[in-house]
């Protein structure tokens, strides 16, 4: 975990400074947190700033995969064995994540670390697994492997080998937090990104009516040009396979698994979802890239108020993005 710095970063490279009174960063879950903040009182705006990334990196503490003082890596350690106390919080958070399991046909699943390692994608750059690899892993996924006590805030594995892995949901939940406690604090106008693909943002921009982000490729309008989304007091959270993949001859193999077959997802190659929740937002565009195009109007049915973006290839090799849209 990396300290603050104070400077005038560019964050994503698709906004104008010039108005803004302060800007704030942090290096955090592997990635970098900037936040720009504007206000006519830059005491009052750095407090808010450094209350919000304090709550980021208390977050990381809470639920990282790899520190071994995490409530996380303390229940992947002994839950096999034995049921583990957590903070009521933590409790709370995977067993919303049991839900959003439920909800996205399994797609999202905290229980993925075992095919992560089965793929080498846990500290290493990825590799195929042997079958017999691919088995055992495919073996210790899935939701029902945890068992929880809400009455004692307890959460154990029913066999060991079981992990939890929130990689796929901190990063946009501490988004969500660290916006959270800047509205406390009243800020009317704010964006917040943690490595370009969770954004979230305060009210508009100092000129215009929304936020103007610009999706990099493979991200394409109908026209073939560069796609762009408005944001204002919404949330933005990008999934593709180019965050981390590896190629095997003429086929690329991407860091997100479908928990189902225990393969990387062919599917899709990227995914953007906007909506009034950060975390909603990340779960959502990892549950786009694992079902594919014919979930979108299953996820526009479960999720009104979202707008939910695919880029996929076609059977004749097209590359195209496909677009579901409800505003409540």
């Amino acid at each position: 975990m990396g300290g603050r710095s104070h400077s005038t970063p560019d964050p994503l490279g698709l906004w104008a400074l010039l108005t803004m009174n302060l800007s704030l960063s942090l290096h955090a879950m592997s990635t970098r947190f900037e936040l720009v903040l504007s206000g006519e009182d830059r005491h009052a705006l750095r407090a808010a700033g450094e209350e919000a990334l304090q709550e980021i990196e208390r977050i990381e503490g809470q639920l990282s995969f790899y520190r071994a003082d995490s409530e996380i890596a303390t229940l992947n350690r002994l839950g096999g064995t034995q049921p583990v106390r957590l903070s009521p919080p933590t409790f709370g958070i995977l067993a919303q994540c049991r839900q959003f399991s439920e909800v996205t046909d399994g797609a999202f699943d905290v229980t993925i670390g075992p095919l992560m390692r089965a793929w080498h994608f846990v500290r290493e750059n990825g590799a195929i697994p042997s079958l017999e690899e691919l088995a055992e892993a495919r073996s210790l996924t899935g939701v029902s492997h945890l068992i929880f006590d809400p009455e004692r805030f307890t959460v154990a594995f029913d066999r060991p080998g079981v992990s939890v892995d929130l990689g796929g949901f901190g990063k946009g939940y501490a988004v969500e937090r660290a916006i959270g406690i800047l509205h406390e604090y009243g800020l009317k106008r704010a964006i917040l990104h943690g490595g370009t693909s969770s954004v979230a943002v305060i009210g508009t921009p100092p000129v215009g009516d929304a936020w103007w982000i610009e999706l990099q490729e493979p991200f394409r309008d109908e026209t073939g040009g560069v796609l762009r989304v408005g944001l204002a007091d919404r949330a933005l959270s990008v999934s593709a396979l180019h965050g981390k993949s590896f190629r095997v001859g003429d086929r690329e193999y991407g860091h997100i698994i479908d928990p189902a077959t225990g393969e990387p997802v062919t599917a899709a190659i990227a995914a953007a979802v906007t909506g009034p929740s950060a975390t909603v937002c990340e779960v959502l565009s990892t549950a786009l890239m694992v079902r594919g195009p014919a979930w979108l109007a299953t996820g526009q049915a479960r999720f009104p108020g979202y707008r939910l973006l695919l880029t996929h290839q076609l059977e004749d090799g097209a590359i195209v993005t496909s677009e579901a849209y409800t505003t409540s």
